[in-house]
């Protein structure tokens, strides 16, 4: 019996050492294993400052507010990688030719510009711009706030984008703030914008329709209105990597004594 003891109680001494060994791995492996917050976040993109447009060079000759820098930044954030693949060439080819084969850093500065081209049509680049549209096509109902659909903010946006596309507009705070109150939520330019990325990637991601379409959210992307010359205009300054012609070509040109308007035009939409 007393063998019998002396082997039981020589087997719970080795179980108790293997358990000791294998707690001394398991905190090794926790303490190789890096904490939340020792992890890195996630890389950001890198952001390049896009040209003004017409209007915002406009503005700022006359001292007004035009295009704040930083709003280019929060488009390029924003911007999912499927509105930087070169699937979309075509689409975006009349205003940005070389879009296939510019860096993705270029490519996001293109899409500041578009943003701010289409802030510039809708909202002359005022981020409180507030309209209550009458068209019978338009006047309708908003399913957020139950009134007759206001477009409001930098891209002339709704209360019920929010509930279609996922934005972070929020009709119970704002309805208790004035009308072209900066705090409204829709109003933000950091929320307007992003809401208007998401629509834009709806459209060309989700829906594979073209960016000009007479489908489009907005009234200034369909060809043939009054609103999409305007727009077109705007586009006139689009970043130079995205021009048919380099830069360096149109230098050349330009010494030679060519003209560089027709240079201008074969890169340019007008």
């Amino acid at each position: 019996m007393m063998w019998v003891g002396a082997k039981s109680q020589k087997v719970r001494l080795v179980l108790f050492a293997a358990l000791c060994v294998l707690a001394g791995f398991d905190s090794t492996l926790a303490a190789q294993q890096p904490s939340a917050k020792t992890r890195q976040p996630p890389a950001q993109p890198e952001v390049k400052t896009a040209p003004p447009t017409p209007i915002a060079e406009k503005k700022e000759e006359l001292g007004e507010p035009a295009w704040d820098p930083a709003w280019d930044t929060i488009v390029e954030k924003a911007l999912p990688p499927e509105l930087l693949s070169s699937r979309l060439e075509r689409t975006v080819r009349p205003f940005c030719p070389r879009f296939k084969e510019i860096s993705d850093v270029d490519k996001r500065a293109y899409w500041a510009y578009f943003f701010q081209a289409l802030a510039g049509a809708e909202a002359g680049l005022v981020p409180t711009a507030d309209v209550r549209h009458t068209e019978p096509e338009v006047a309708v109902k908003d399913t957020v706030s139950h009134r007759m659909v206001r477009s409001e903010g930098l891209l002339q946006l709704t209360y019920m984008d929010a509930d279609r596309y996922g934005c972070e507009f929020d009709w119970e705070k704002d309805k208790e703030l004035p009308e072209k109150d900066p705090a409204k939520t829709i109003l933000q330019p950091k929320n307007n914008l992003t809401c208007g990325v998401k629509i834009l990637q709806h459209q060309l991601v989700e829906k594979r329709e073209p960016l000009l379409s007479s489908s489009s959210y907005w009234e200034v992307l369909k060809p043939g209105t009054p609103g999409y010359k305007v727009f077109v205009k705007q586009m006139a300054n689009v970043p130079e990597p995205c021009r048919a012609a380099p830069i360096k070509q149109h230098k050349t040109l330009a010494a030679s004594g060519t003209a560089i308007a027709s240079t201008k035009r074969a890169g340019r939409i007008e």
